[in-house]
């Protein structure tokens, strides 16, 4: 299998067991090295323009891979896709989207795509930002209460998909007629939320990645403000909204988590109260085990943190009718957080680990220099060096050379 290099990084074959990086929410093929499974099913999964999925079937046996151009069966006329999925995983996706062949008619697969096909494809695609614009103008001037985000042509030219987004239902017959007359084509019209929109026109959301509902979310759960409550985030319009202008899906993600964690913690409506002040609650630190309590119930004054056990057992003695000294009991086995952080041991994650050069020193691994001692030819024995000898009157004493003979003893006088 080849590796090439996509506009949207490194990958493997367009046909092979990848996603490929121009479609969106395409289906990881996890079974594409089992060929056995390539032939279970006549059923194809074809994409079109953005997230429009369709299954079709495949009857003529038509040797279809991942990435084939094809022309498929529509009404009228046909319609120009790409291949995203074959095989076993396929049935597995019409049971996740519930379709049922029994109970729908099932639309064929005519041919591979022809080079006249691509380019009607092409011709048609060409039109669809014109035709958007012109669209907007018209609906604007029969004062509609609702915004045309996107248009998408068939694949022969004889149909396009008008997409909008109203808050009220929409009387568009009116609208129907003139689209007919000025565009020449047959109309279609689909209603469309904030959310589907946002992952058909895509983008980059705040946490730098590709938005989740244009890159793998196919249902959009509602979401609320108690998920952001929940978690203590700040009901800040501006950092809960999303490129949609809806909460952010993102805010359910984790959900399930605090909702378990927060079972363990006292009610946030509980006060506690103490011999000198009463406390209300100011913030939860639920994966630390933390609550903050505030002697002001609008503001943070005096802010006293202590464990969700100490909170406990201070609820308990309130309620027989006793009042602790302290709200912290002055345990900080209890009361200090435990940070947990990983060990960076040779410095890698430094930005100025290469800005200071370390110096060594010169007197290190220094040998002498022996240069005077090579060039001297008088092999005659050194002296030694005189030394005082305070005993006898400060004079100066040398010690002679000591002679050994050839067995290693010293001469006798």
């Amino acid at each position: 299998m080849d590796y090439t290099l996509n506009t949207g990084g490194c990958r493997m074959n367009k046909k092979g067991c990848n996603r490929n990086s121009n479609q969106k929410l395409a289906t990881f093929d996890w079974l594409c090295d089992l060929p056995e499974t390539q032939k279970e099913t006549d059923f194809v999964e074809i994409q079109f323009k953005n997230t429009r999925k369709g299954y079709f079937l495949n009857n003529t046996k038509i040797p279809l891979e991942k990435g084939d151009m094809v022309a498929v069966e529509s009404s009228p006329g046909h319609d120009i896709g790409e291949v995203t999925l074959v095989g076993k995983l396929v049935l597995l996706q019409m049971r996740k989207n519930n379709v049922h062949p029994d109970k729908i008619e099932v639309r064929r697969v005519y041919r591979k795509a022809k080079e006249t096909d691509l380019e009607k494809y092409q011709e048609a695609k060409a039109k669809e930002q014109e035709t958007m614009i012109k669209s907007r103008q018209i609906a604007e001037n029969l004062k509609l209460n609702m915004k045309i985000g996107d248009v998408e042509f068939q694949g022969d030219g004889n149909k396009a998909i008008f997409y909008y987004i109203a808050d009220e239902r929409v009387d568009f017959r009116q609208l129907i007629k003139v689209f007919a007359e000025t565009f020449r084509v047959r109309i279609e019209m689909k209603q469309i939320g904030a959310r589907q929109e946002a992952g058909r026109i895509g983008g980059i959301g705040p946490c730098g990645r590709e938005l989740c509902c244009s890159g793998w979310m196919t249902n959009f759960n509602s979401v609320s403000t108690s998920a952001a409550r929940y978690q203590d985030i700040s009901l800040n319009p501006q950092k809960l909204a999303g490129q949609c202008a809806k909460l952010k899906c993102c805010m359910n993600y984790e959900l399930d988590s605090y909702m378990d964690a927060i079972k363990d913690f006292p009610s946030k409506e509980i006060q506690l109260e103490t011999l000198d002040n009463t406390y209300y609650h100011f913030k939860t630190d639920v994966f630390k085990g933390l609550i903050s309590y505030s002697t002001s119930q609008n503001f943070g004054a005096n802010v006293v943190t202590v464990s969700a056990k100490r909170a406990k057992e201070v609820i308990a003695l309130n309620r027989k009718g006793q009042k602790p000294d302290l709200l912290d009991d002055h345990s900080e086995d209890e009361v200090k957080p435990v940070v947990i952080d990983y060990e960076n041991g040779v410095g890698q994650d430094s930005l100025t680990r290469f800005d200071t050069t370390k110096k060594r020193s010169n007197n290190k691994n220094k040998r002498p220099n022996n240069s005077n001692n090579s060039n001297n030819t008088n092999n005659r024995p050194q002296l030694a060096r005189p030394e005082q000898n305070e005993n006898k009157g400060n004079k100066l004493r040398f010690q002679k050379p000591i002679k050994k003979n050839n067995t290693g003893e010293e001469p006798k006088e």
